[in-house]
């Protein structure tokens, strides 16, 4: 069975193509089930649309979600549409944010940290100047915020967890125990991660997480799903059959995906 959770389409800003390219493109690829799991807003923000070329606006949410729900009922029986949605998580905002999501028959939502310290994790110029205890500060406020996102109750599926390596791929050798803190809470928890495939656009290659941190993910009973993060409808899927193979060599039976906010699980 192959499936992939999070995708993309033009609302956000910065992904290109409808919902209906995506899916038409898991149906050529040959895929089970499609997860559609854009950007929420910045529902804290007065303003509609905080950042256009991030995430969708407020006014845009309730007919993205119709949208979706439209187009599950057109493609049944060819492919599996699933309502999702890719949400920042701010400790401040999570009641906000959750009381949103209440409002909406999600199949699952995604929590990912997107912000540390105020600034994007993607900025390569945080790490300017920084010392080794400077950096290693950074890394762990990364995954405190990771470690209350998979607390908060609000997610099935944690985003991309070591996605700060994105543009800075020093990142994996900062030492501390922070990472593996992190991911034993996330399996005592029973929340979700992704084998996220967009590294490969940005500056370190491959994918999110690390191999190494996939086999701690191992030890510590962590539950796998993919999601390409495809912004373009040529990625959906992009290195499935690489990655289940992956897992299979670190030692995983299955993985999972999500409907109706239940836990489904797949032989690998």
């Amino acid at each position: 069975m192959k499936f992939d959770l999070h995708t993309h389409h033009e609302r956000c800003g910065h992904a290109d193509g409808m919902i209906r390219n995506y899916i038409e493109a898991a149906i050529d690829a040959g895929f089970d089930v499609i997860g559609i799991s854009d950007h929420s807003p910045y529902f804290y923000s007065e303003a509609d649309q905080l950042h256009p070329q991030i995430a969708m606006a407020k006014s845009e949410f309730p007919r993205y979600v119709a949208q979706v729900l439209e187009l599950k009922r057109e493609f049944e029986g060819k492919i599996d549409v699933l309502l999702g949605v890719e949400s920042d998580f701010f400790p401040e905002y999570a009641d906000l944010y959750r009381a949103e999501y209440d409002k909406y028959p999600f199949d699952y939502i995604i929590g990912s940290v997107h912000q540390s310290g105020g600034v994007s994790i993607f900025n390569r110029r945080r790490w300017n100047g920084l010392n080794e205890r400077q950096r290693i500060e950074q890394k762990e406020e990364y995954y405190d915020l990771i470690q209350q996102s998979a607390r908060s109750g609000i997610f099935h599926i944690l985003g991309h967890i070591d996605a700060m390596k994105g543009f800075f791929p020093a990142f994996s050798d900062i030492p501390t125990p922070k990472v593996d803190e992190t991911l034993k809470l996330i399996g005592e928890i029973g929340v979700s991660i992704e084998v996220n495939t967009s590294g490969s656009t940005k500056d370190v290659g491959g994918w999110y997480p690390s191999d190494e941190m996939l086999e701690r993910a191992y030890f510590y009973g962590v539950d796998i799903t993919f999601g390409s993060d495809a912004h373009k409808p040529g990625r959906i899927g992009e290195d499935f059959d690489r990655v289940r193979q992956k897992l299979k060599e670190i030692g995983y039976k299955e993985w999972v995906y999500y409907k109706e906010k239940k836990q489904r699980r797949v032989a690998l």
